[in-house]
């Protein structure tokens, strides 16, 4: 029985890895190409390549996991939508203020530091109910 040993030209060779380069997994390049080695192709990737060995990440979760990190994306979301929200509202506030506190100083004082410096309010030079 004859053993046969297979040469790959340099041309072939690169094509394999632009491949590689442009997505495909190492097993299906082998399947596809009937590639037996299985350090053939890295070997033509470092050779060849761009100089970066791609790795696959696997990540592997249970149902539960998943269900958990896609509720809580979720839950990002909506408090970001949430924060955004506060944050125009407090903005309106506070132009609102500016406003009266223009046309009738007499009538509205502003505290002397803003609500977002501190949590803490001065006596005396309340805006209204908090």
């Amino acid at each position: 029985m004859t053993h046969r040993i297979k040469r790959y030209s340099d041309t072939f060779r690169r094509q394999v890895v632009l491949e590689y380069e442009g997505g495909a997994s190492i097993p299906d390049l082998r399947r596809k190409y009937g590639i037996r080695g299985g350090s053939t192709i890295p070997k033509w990737v470092k050779k060849f390549g761009k100089g970066i060995f791609r790795h696959e990440l696997v990540r592997i979760q249970s149902a539960d996991e998943i269900q958990r990190v896609a509720q809580l994306e979720k839950q990002v979301k909506e408090l970001e939508a949430a924060l955004g929200q506060v944050t125009l509202e407090k903005l309106k506030l506070e132009s609102i203020v500016e406003v009266l506190q223009r046309d009738t100083p007499e009538v509205v004082k502003k505290n002397e530091r803003r609500s977002s410096d501190t949590s803490a309010t001065k006596s005396g030079n309340k805006v209204g109910a908090e």
